[in-house]
């Protein structure tokens, strides 16, 4: 092993003092000369080499967890959401300290134009795409026939079209380059169901569904494409839910809690943000290099039943 200038991590190969990254040249580990797809993936496989990542509902949550993971590792990020702009001056000033590239984009994703306009963003100030993660959402109970269809067309907007928007427009750039990681966050409702959540449940699972889709038309680029499919974690969304069952069941916070973890999640505990962050550095490193069009399951024994 050894570190690059900046004192990051990589695994020699002989070849080369350099690596090709976005058309620069990077001071990096010794990369073998190889052809076309070959190079491309050894290169980002060097942890030395910085790379483009765009996390989108990346301002708290599941989404800053992974962002943040990603920049410690000292990759470029861009950071993507609503937020107001004292949280939004504390999430930059904690990207500014690990001294990577780092921008910020508030897109309404409902919209393809918007979307569209998002990717074009982050590639004009921090350059092409290489790891992309789609983890906006929302969420929205009601039994079907009083779910609005506005409700409705929101939420396939934002969970899978958006998906498939920002997938199409990074596709080419990845396949160019002969590497590239596509994650999306779906949930353990891209495999069953729930009641009062048409919408959501209809959009995970066809999330899954597009991200198999990608996976077999990508599998001999170097581009891989998942999908995380967490249980309950303590994101606003979900805290969201345990405040409105306390208020309808009149019990404690930690009542609400327990009933929403014994229902699902056999661990009877949530899922951190960091664990799902820890599982998509493997799945951009070479521990990654052939697992791709998985729906992975990280719901503490909720599925398995």
């Amino acid at each position: 092993m050894l570190k690059d200038s900046q004192g990051k991590v990589g695994f020699p190969l002989p070849g080369p003092d350099h690596c090709l990254l976005r058309g620069e040249m990077l001071e990096a580990t010794r990369v073998q000369e190889l052809p076309g797809r070959a190079q491309g993936a050894c290169s980002r496989f060097q942890n030395a080499c910085s790379m483009v990542a765009l996390v989108t509902g990346s301002t708290s949550g599941i989404g800053w967890a992974i962002l943040k993971a990603l920049a410690v590792r000292g990759h470029d990020v861009m950071l993507c959401g609503m937020i107001h702009p004292e949280g939004l001056a504390l999430l930059q000033g904690e990207l500014s300290s690990l001294g990577v590239r780092h921008s910020f984009s508030q897109h309404d994703l409902r919209r393809t134009s918007e979307v569209e306009a998002m990717i074009e963003q982050t590639e004009r100030e921090l350059g092409e795409i290489d790891i992309l993660v789609n983890n906006a959402g929302v969420q929205h109970v009601a039994p079907v026939e009083e779910l609005s269809p506005e409700k409705w067309d929101d939420l396939l907007a934002l969970h899978l079209s958006a998906a498939f928007h920002t997938i199409r427009m990074v596709l080419p750039g990845m396949k160019r380059k002969g590497w590239g990681r596509i994650l999306n966050v779906a949930s353990a409702h891209g495999k069953v169901a729930s009641v009062h959540k048409a919408a959501y449940v209809a959009a995970k699972h066809g999330l899954v569904g597009l991200t198999r889709v990608v996976a077999l038309e990508t599998a001999r680029t170097g581009v891989t494409c998942n999908a995380l499919c967490p249980g309950w974690v303590l994101t606003p969304l979900v805290q969201a839910q345990i405040e409105r069952r306390q208020a309808e069941e009149g019990v404690s916070e930690e009542a609400a809690r327990h009933d929403l973890l014994a229902e699902k999640q056999p661990s009877l505990r949530f899922v951190e943000p960091e664990e799902l962050a820890e599982l998509v550095l493997f799945l951009c490193g070479p521990g990654g290099n052939s697992i791709t069009g998985a729906a992975l399951s990280v719901d503490g024994g909720w599925t398995a039943q």
